[in-house]
Formats: structure tokens, C-alpha cells, sequence
């Protein structure tokens, strides 16, 4: 018989469990201080994802390709190879890349400042290793004046701190964007990282086709059409770039109904911007709300109705409420 004091030590208490300060929630995040690691970072993932395209079986939307978080890091899930099955996360607690085969045959790679082109080389080597030989084009996507992967020795750069910090955002946003895509029947994706935009997104579907989505700069029209072939409205996580240096949420509708743009939606710091198409809020002005998750909520909810009202969705049948259960 297990005594009641030999239970005690793994009773899980959360109240009498240090709970972390908001600040270490939702961290701060300056792109200017930690661009290099990112557009590194991003190349990296690249990599991995484009070895996830390999093997993975295809679905609509692009929707094999994506990464999902973990309470570790990032991980491409469970991909066939022959008979095996190979899994590759991203480890941000201790910062290694590792590499699973199903029969326990395991290899790792420490993430440290290293040139893509050096990385490029030890995946493979890894791969090879484990038995799982797997072609990729070795050309980045969805950036400007790509290099490819085994000729880039600019990009280098790994900061453990700001990575974790990125990482640390990503997991408390799907968290958010959970309890919101559980307010939806109808077809909606999951809550996934896409390498090639380098973003956290989630995306909701009326059912109705959309029109054939014209041509993206560095993005192949086919990638584009087979994304948005569907009505859809879309919310994500973006940490910053060349068109927005800095942290942010966005939401955006395709087709985007007339009126969209001029919405008004909440938060009132919310704003719609005209050279992306989308609505932004900025992660600083949200992770500054006295609650921030609620905060981010309403900039969801409001930029679908948004979507959803204007372009005439079936409400009633696509969204939970006490009529409509799950």
C-alpha cells in the first residue's frame, strides 16, 4: 500500500508553485537587437522545414509543412521515412537541434553561432548518420536575394537569450489563439509555425472558394494559390522584418470584403496597415495591457467579425455559442 505521505512530493499544488512574472510571459522582444539571430534563425528553420516538404504527405493549405510548438522548443512532429519515422526539434531550453528515429537511434547538433552553410552541412551529415538520406533545394524562400544554404557563410548568428525569448512569445500566443480557434466549428487550421514567413498563424475558413490569388513577390504562385484557395481569415504572430521593424500581431481577410480596411476593432491601438493589407498590433502595446491576453483576444475576435460581417459567413453555423455547442 502507497502511503498519503509518499504521494505528497508528486502532487502538482499550482497555487504553492512559482508562477512566473509577466514580464518573463510575454518578454520583450526589440528586432533591431536581435535581427541577425532571427534572419539566422529563420534560415536554419528553413532547412528543417524544407526536409519536413521532403517527407512529409501532402495537405491542403501547406499545412504539412508547418512546425508546432513544444514545452521545449519546436518540433516538425513524426515524418515517414520507408519504414522508419523521423522527428527533428528544436530544443531552446538547452539549445541543441535533435534528431529522432522511431527505433531510438538518436543524433544532435548544438545551435550556436555558426554559418548557415556550416549548419546546411552538419544536417546532413546527421541525416546520413541516421540513415534518412533526403535531397532538398538548397535555395531559401520567401526572402529577398536569397543565398543558398551550402553557399551562405554571412549569416551566423545565435543568441541564446532573445531565441528563448521568441520562443517563450510563441508559446504563450498559441495559448491565446487555442482558446480562440475553440470558438469555431467550422474548418479551421491548426495553431502552426510556417518557416518560410517565419510567423505563428491560425486561420479560419468559410467553406466558400476564394477567388485565384494573384502573384506574391519571392513566393511562387502556386504556393500562394493552393494557401488561398478558400475564403479565409487569418491572425498570426510576426516578430518584425524590413516592412515592420518590430513585434507584432496581425489579422488579414482573403478575399478582404469592401469596408474591411475601415473597420473599426479593439484594441483602439489596433491599426490597419495599407502597405501589408492587414490589421497590426503591436506585441509592445499588447504585452503592456494590465491583461494582455485578453487584450490579444479582443484584436482576434474583432478583426474576424470584421472579416465574417462584411463578407457575409454563415456565423450561426461556423461559431460556438449555447444553440451551436462543440
Amino acid at each position: 500500500m502507497v502511503s498519503r505521505r509518499s504521494l505528497a512530493p508528486h502532487s502538482c499544488q499550482i497555487g504553492q508553485l512559482h508562477q512566473p512574472l509577466l514580464s518573463e510571459v510575454w518578454p520583450e522582444l526589440p528586432w533591431p537587437e536581435w535581427t541577425s539571430t532571427a534572419e539566422t534563425l529563420d534560415l536554419w528553420m528553413q532547412m528543417i522545414g524544407k526536409i519536413r516538404l521532403a517527407l512529409a504527405t501532402k495537405i491542403n493549405h501547406w499545412w504539412h509543412v508547418a512546425f508546432y510548438l513544444t514545452c521545449r522548443g519546436m518540433t516538425t512532429s513524426p515524418m515517414p521515412y520507408g519504414n522508419w519515422t523521423l522527428q527533428i526539434d528544436f530544443d531552446f531550453l538547452t539549445h541543441r537541434l535533435i534528431f529522432q528515429r522511431n527505433d531510438g537511434l538518436q543524433e544532435s547538433l548544438d545551435l550556436k553561432p555558426m554559418p548557415v552553410a556550416t549548419f546546411y552541412e552538419d544536417v546532413m551529415a546527421l541525416l546520413d548518420r541516421l540513415g534518412c538520406h533526403v535531397h532538398i533545394w538548397t535555395m531559401p524562400v520567401e526572402i529577398p536575394n536569397p543565398i543558398p544554404f551550402d553557399q551562405d557563410t554571412q549569416h551566423a548568428a545565435y543568441d541564446a537569450d532573445y531565441v528563448s525569448r521568441f520562443w517563450k512569445i510563441l508559446l504563450q500566443t498559441e495559448r491565446v489563439f487555442t482558446e480562440f480557434r475553440a470558438r469555431f466549428l467550422g474548418k479551421v487550421s491548426p495553431v502552426h509555425f510556417f518557416w518560410g514567413s517565419f510567423d505563428l498563424a491560425l486561420s479560419r475558413f468559410s467553406g466558400r472558394p476564394a477567388p485565384l490569388h494573384s502573384s506574391v513577390p519571392n513566393i511562387s504562385d502556386q504556393v500562394v494559390q493552393t494557401a488561398y484557395s478558400h475564403e479565409v481569415s487569418s491572425c498570426g504572430f510576426w516578430p518584425g522584418g524590413a516592412v515592420l521593424p518590430e513585434p507584432v500581431f496581425y489579422a488579414y481577410a482573403y478575399p478582404a470584403p469592401p469596408g474591411f480596411a475601415d473597420t473599426k476593432i479593439q484594441p483602439s491601438e489596433a491599426y490597419f496597415n495599407q502597405t501589408l493589407g492587414e490589421f497590426i498590433l503591436p506585441y509592445e502595446t499588447m504585452r503592456q495591457a494590465p491583461n494582455p491576453a485578453q487584450y490579444l483576444l479582443e484584436f482576434l475576435q474583432t478583426t474576424y467579425e470584421a472579416t465574417a460581417n462584411l463578407g457575409n459567413w454563415p456565423r450561426r453555423e461556423l461559431e460556438v455559442s449555447s444553440s451551436n455547442p462543440i
